[in-house]
């Protein structure tokens, strides 16, 4: 594994209580994340490298739920429990956190989507981008290949992501495809993340 340095950044990806277990939209293992994430913020500190946060901030009435005819049960509304970040996730206090999909008519499952995350990442001289979070098939996915799309060095921290598989193979088939954008899988051997 490379050393950090203060232009590396780490984004944590939507580690929510909705999407941990009990949660609303419940990724299976999705608290095994937390501990392999907490080791990586340790190291950003350490070096002096950034820690960027995204989460889902949904209006009540936001167009992914079911009730507005989206494929989603209700999850990670502003301002709610269930929107908050893990209790156990460590994020420092100068954690830059990103809002994303609040527009109540548009879905978004990127960090980059809508956000100030690309210039915030610019503004701070970031080059390479380390990336872990939930879920591997939805935002971490989306999230990654945009980081590609806009010339970083991407790795996907897979001790540290989780996959909803609404259908079997989700998750490989979404690292397959980062990996063919040209992000770094970062695989330990064994893992079928």
């Amino acid at each position: 594994m490379p050393a950090l340095d203060p232009s590396d950044a780490l984004i944590v990806v939507h580690v929510q209580r909705d999407f941990l277990p009990g949660g609303a939209l419940a990724v299976g293992e999705g608290d095994a994340v937390v501990e392999p994430l907490n080791r990586w913020i340790d190291r950003c500190r350490a070096a002096g490298a950034r820690v960027f946060a995204t989460r889902d901030w949904h209006p009540p009435d936001h167009c992914s739920f079911e009730a507005q005819g989206g494929p989603w049960p209700a999850h990670c509304v502003a301002g709610t429990a269930g929107a908050e970040f893990a209790a156990s996730l460590r994020l420092p206090g100068d954690c830059r956190v990103i809002s994303q999909a609040s527009d109540p008519a548009r879905e978004a499952y990127s960090g980059f989507d809508g956000t100030e995350l690309l210039t915030q990442l610019q503004r701070a001289g970031s080059r390479r981008l380390w990336i872990g979070g939930l879920a591997t098939d939805y935002c971490v996915r989306a999230t990654v290949l945009d980081a590609v799309k806009e010339g970083f060095e991407t790795h996907v921290l897979t001790e540290a992501i989780r996959p909803v598989e609404v259908h079997p193979g989700d998750g490989r088939r979404a690292l397959e495809e980062m990996r063919a954008a040209g992000a770094i899988v970062e695989e330990p051997a064994g893992n079928e993340r």
